[in-house]
């Protein structure tokens, strides 16, 4: 059972003088051959089927994926919050050509994400970096450098994002290129859902968010550009992805016309 409370990490930043965040225990747990990680509640943080360590299992991380439709070869990638390394781990292999770096301030997280959840190590391709993620999109060096952004940064509670102001979107589309696009993960069914799509639509020329899935995540997907959205155009591509992949693009086709998404 869940105590509402503040978190570990909320009631350590709130202290004065700073000191080194502590953060609430790394734990995993198993069920039909998938394995889960957990920061000490029932609240599931990531998810990886054993047998095949870089599909992404849960649905809401293959949505987190829905910027395929408009960018076919990134060349920069970056993941805030590391989680069970999905996404990380899944563009790694998928894209080639990508410089994939994730971004993370819990190092138990990176460090279970090596042992349990098949990271690969680093390499030419591959960061790691342990640091806030405020701070990495604050950083003027990372303005104007990404093509993707993904966004799934969550405490404990795992009921909403951590950073989640206007400036903190702002600073997240400073680090996109001109097409760039960001995906993030949300809660529907809680308050902190439209305060993170009005921070959103004040950031970003246009948001869109899909459908819920059953586990009640929203993806929403940012985009720094208003795009054209062709449904032809976005079908043909979907049918790449899904013969490429066998991720479920063309849903996404589907809750990208589902969506209503006021003009900008």
């Amino acid at each position: 059972m869940l105590i509402r409370r503040k978190s570990i990490e909320q009631a350590e930043s709130s202290r004065r003088p700073a000191r080194k965040p502590k953060f609430a225990p790394v734990t995993l747990s198993e069920q039909d051959g998938v394995r889960y990680l957990h920061f000490g509640t029932e609240w599931v943080q990531g998810a990886m089927r054993i047998r095949k360590p870089d599909w992404p299992e849960l649905e809401y991380a293959q949505q987190m994926m829905a910027w395929m439709l408009f960018n076919e070869s990134p060349r920069n990638i970056v993941q805030l919050g590391l989680g069970a390394a999905t996404l990380t781990k899944y563009c790694y292999r998928q894209f080639p050509e990508a410089q994939v770096t994730a971004v993370e301030l819990n190092p138990s997280v990176i460090a279970i994400c090596t042992t349990m959840f098949k990271l690969p190590p680093e390499d030419g391709r591959l960061n790691v970096l342990e640091m806030d993620a405020l701070d990495f999109v604050n950083d003027p060096d990372n303005h104007g450098t990404l093509d993707v952004l993904q966004c799934d940064l969550y405490d404990a509670t795992a009921r909403g994002p951590v950073l989640d102001t206007p400036e903190f979107y702002r600073a997240c589309n400073d680090c996109l290129l001109e097409n760039g696009i960001m995906t993030v993960n949300l809660f529907g069914d809680h308050p902190s859902y439209n305060k993170n799509i009005k921070a959103m639509r004040f950031a970003f020329a246009h948001v869109i968010c899909l459908p819920e899935v059953h586990d009640g995540n929203v993806v929403a997907i940012c985009f720094k550009t208003r795009p054209e959205l062709d449904s032809g155009a976005l079908a043909a591509r979907a049918a790449q992805i899904v013969a490429a992949t066998k991720l479920p693009a063309k849903s996404w086709v589907k809750g990208i016309a589902s969506s209503v998404s006021p003009a900008r």
